[in-house]
């Protein structure tokens, strides 16, 4: 198998995994916010140094790079999107205004929160004479003159890009097409998305968001893969160039700037890919918990029953303030805590860590790079669980006394502790934020986390992924052989896939098999269509599935179909009853005898790109030697503690905590009352005594 690349873009570094043949390698080089695509080539050029090649001569060997970037999501975040200009049927001109609703996680009555500003603003909202009923029956038809004049005002407004979300285009497009086509002639070079195309689902706002947010984001994306692919190119590379979605999948880069949409989210949907496959890999069940603990966020995202679950609740900022993309995404939920949070205390004593961070640059104060804020990274080099002298491989020395000034002027003068009680405070409260963070999304999707695996992915995993385990009550701690760059290391497993969807409301009581299979027909050729495009030998496979509810509720939930068609009464059983199981499975109560709404009807293809298993780890072997001990902060107090080498542990011998296992790119910090060992995958698994499980270390 030729080499393949994986890039995975954060805010503080961006990590690079090689697949050459069966060996993996894992290279960091810090994130460039101004250019992301600098930061894919240090990291390229990085990886070419310590293989002994020039970066030219890395990119021919490779035949394949795979992109998770955030560039999407960063650009909406600081509004670097296009001049947009939102269309909808005349009489609804406030749907980005008004939104759904809802303030949950904000102070009820707390009306000092100013509302938040729709995505496209009031001023670029246009009305379009035109109305299609639910049923497709065009009421009031299009009115062409009254689209000529809006096409002046866009003209004259300088608008980049235009979204179009009409009432029922999902039932009837034929007026979306219509202006498309007007626009088009009007406003040749303008970038154009319609809400059918796009978001094909129930609910205005969402529907409406989702177009806005796709179109907004075309003119940037373009730009960004075209310019990274064009150097790319220009170093040598002659492979394909792939990006992850927010749905787990792969998409050429050429496709997905014109889908947009796909990117946000990109690179965290790629850590519970890699948890799905470590998490069978080691033979740890089913279910499973991912966190991918990066320099300014901590993403974390579930296996639940061997499957990733998926959300159309995916907000860019904070939920009912920021903006919802509305799309099916990988379920994830993201705080402000990672190795770059920033540690301050308020006006009345409070200690706050995050959601501000130093990010790249400057970074943490013990980086040495101008920053002088105490950060979550800083305190652990302060409580002896960094070496200062062997971060990223000892590529890059850190400054202890840097890190002590930091702490002492923002945590420990002002609450009138020591450095080393201020450090373990700080780590204390990230490691509550990061336990609520799981709380959250487990007990949402019906797991105990008593029951599943917490897998510790990311560069600063390591440092509190024991602690969280014991704040939420997990008995097993999986750190992958991969797991400092997790989300890139996913990236190698991700599908080339598409998704398809249809919206057509059928109920249980009355369930028509022939409208069904019809819907079910049409998403297979639109699959089968994709299949064209993709080589016959890589295997490939077509599931459907369906969003469906209660009658007369609000929300619908993803129910994978058993069959392709339904050819007989007991397949439309099978299908109610696990309506009825997921259901009680997430919300705790089934209705048996209630009637179901089956509303989006879905298709998704996918292409497995690989022809044989993920490898493992290949390192120099130069971590600690044999013997080495370090003083740092373990169960109230500084002590000693033996440092192992992650790639030196012997296959299968257990240890006892406490100690502090060492790779190039990530510190572990094993508590007391804890074993561990190196099982036959190459990944440490580390066991909580039951008897201390859910109890502070």
């Amino acid at each position: 198998m030729a080499m393949r690349l994986a890039v995975d873009t954060g805010g503080t570094f961006t990590d690079l995994v090689i697949e050459d043949g069966d060996a993996l390698r894992l290279f960091k080089a810090p994130t460039t916010p101004a250019n992301p695509a600098d930061g894919v080539l240090d990291v390229l050029a990085t990886a070419a140094d310590a293989l002994g090649l020039s970066r030219r001569g890395l990119l021919e060997r490779a035949d394949l790079l795979v992109h998770g970037t955030t560039t999407a999501t960063n650009a909406i975040v600081t509004g670097r999107t296009a001049r947009t200009a939102f269309l909808t049927t005349a009489g609804h001109p406030d749907v980005l205004v008004l939104r759904e609703g809802g303030r949950i996680g904000l102070p009820l009555f707390d009306h000092s929160i100013p509302f938040p500003k729709p995505y496209v603003p009031r001023a670029l909202t246009f009305e379009v004479p035109e109305r299609v009923a639910p049923d497709g029956e065009v009421v009031t038809p299009l009115d062409d003159s009254a689209i000529d004049g809006i096409c002046d005002q866009l003209e004259a407004r300088g608008v980049e890009a235009v979204a179009v979300c009409l009432l029922w285009s999902i039932v009837n497009p034929a007026h979306e097409l219509r202006l498309e086509e007007k626009l088009s002639q009007r406003l040749p070079g303008v970038f154009i998305s319609l809400s059918h195309r796009v978001n094909p689902s129930l609910r205005e706002y969402r529907r409406a968001s989702s177009t806005a947010i796709d179109v907004s984001l075309k003119p940037v994306m373009s730009a960004y893969l075209g310019q990274l692919e064009e150097r790319l190119r220009d170093e040598g590379y002659q492979g394909r160039l792939l990006v992850v979605t927010s749905q787990g999948m792969m998409k050429d880069a050429g496709e997905l700037a014109m889908t947009p949409i796909h990117a946000v989210k990109s690179g965290p949907a790629m850590a519970p890919v890699a948890a799905q496959h470590y998490v069978r890999r080691c033979g740890l069940g089913e279910s499973a918990i991912v966190a991918d603990t990066g320099g300014t966020t901590y993403d974390v995202a579930l296996v639940r029953h061997g499957e990733i679950p998926e959300t159309r609740e995916t907000w860019i900022g904070r939920p009912y303030l920021g903006h919802m993309t509305g799309f099916p995404s990988v379920d994830i939920s993201s705080v402000g805590a990672g190795g770059g949070s920033i540690a301050r205390v308020d006006e009345g004593g409070l200690l706050h860590v995050g959601p501000q961070s130093t990010g790249a640059l400057p970074g943490p104060a013990c980086y040495g790079r101008g920053g002088h804020r105490a950060t979550v990274t800083d305190a652990a080099l302060v409580l002896g669980h960094i070496d200062p002298d062997y971060f990223l491989g000892g590529k890059m020395v850190l400054d202890v006394a840097l890190a002590r000034a930091a702490i002492d002027a923002d945590v420990a003068l002002p609450l009138g502790i020591s450095t080393v009680a201020a450090a373990a405070a700080i780590m204390a409260l990230a490691t509550e934020t990061m336990a609520g963070a799981i709380e959250d999304i487990t007990v949402n999707q019906g797991i105990d986390p008593r029951d599943a695996v917490l897998i510790g992915g990311g560069g600063a995993a390591g440092l509190n992924s024991i602690a969280i385990a014991r704040r939420l009550g997990c008995h097993t701690v999986l750190f992958p052989d991969g797991g400092a760059a997790i989300s890139a290391v996913g990236g190698l497993l991700c599908p080339l896939s598409d998704d398809f969807s249809e919206f057509g409301v059928v109920g249980s009581h009355d369930f028509g098999r022939t409208q069904v299979n019809d819907v079910l027909a049409r998403l297979d050729e639109r699959c089968r269509t994709f299949l064209d495009h993709v080589s016959d030998d890589v295997p490939s496979a077509i599931m459907f599935s369906v969003e469906a509810r209660y009658a007369q509720q609000i929300w619908e939930i993803k129910i994978p179909l058993r069959v392709a068609r339904f050819e007989s009464d007991d397949d439309v059983a099978a299908l109610l009853d696990d309506f009825h199981r997921v259901h009680g499975e997430l919300f705790a109560f089934e209705d048996r005898a209630g009637e179901i709404e089956f509303v989006n009807w879905r298709a998704r293809v996918s292409c497995d790109l690989r022809t044989a298993p993920l490898g493992t780890i290949s390192t120099e072997r130069d971590g600690p030697p044999s013997g080495a001990t370090r003083t740092g902060w373990f169960a109230g107090t500084m002590t000693d503690v033996p440092v192992h080498g992650f790639d030196t542990l012997p296959e299968g011998a257990k240890f006892d905590g406490p100690a502090i296992i060492e790779t190039a790119l990530t510190t572990i910090v094993v508590e007391a009352e804890t074993t561990f060992r190196r099982d036959e995958s190459g990944s440490v698994v580390v066991e909580l005594e039951t008897g201390n499980v859910g109890t502070p270390a």
